[in-house]
């Protein structure tokens, strides 16, 4: 199984950064896909970016150009580089971590890290 820890929410002003981090233990070698995804009060948990093994990233429109993902593997860490925030970015940002077990892919999420922007 894979285990996932997020760090790095808190608290900034609008237009401001953030850099989360999402760190992985476990079986790190079945890890596919990473991403982030996030969930304001209220509403669905939404995809912001994911980042395969390989590297290939992919973002939501809203996030483009603002957000960068990363990942280290020999850190078996992964980021989220958060800049030029908006209040609209206010949710709980989770990790989630596609790995294989056996013939399936199975899905890990982190605990979450609230990440708060005041305008």
């Amino acid at each position: 199984q894979v285990q996932l820890v997020e760090s790095g929410g808190g608290l900034v002003q609008a237009g401001g950064s953030l850099r989360l981090a999402c760190a992985a233990s476990g079986n790190i070698l079945s890890i596919n896909t990473l991403g982030w995804y996030r969930q304001a009060p209220g509403k669905q948990r939404d995809l912001v970016a994911t980042i395969t093994s390989g590297g290939n990233t992919n973002y939501a429109d809203s996030v483009k150009g603002r957000f960068t993902i990363s990942r280290d593997n020999a850190k078996n860490t992964m980021y989220l580089q958060m800049s030029s925030l908006k209040p609209d970015d206010t949710a709980v940002y989770y990790c989630r971590a596609i790995y294989r077990f056996g013939t399936s892919d199975l899905y890990s999420w982190g605990q979450g890290t609230q990440v708060t922007v005041s305008s």
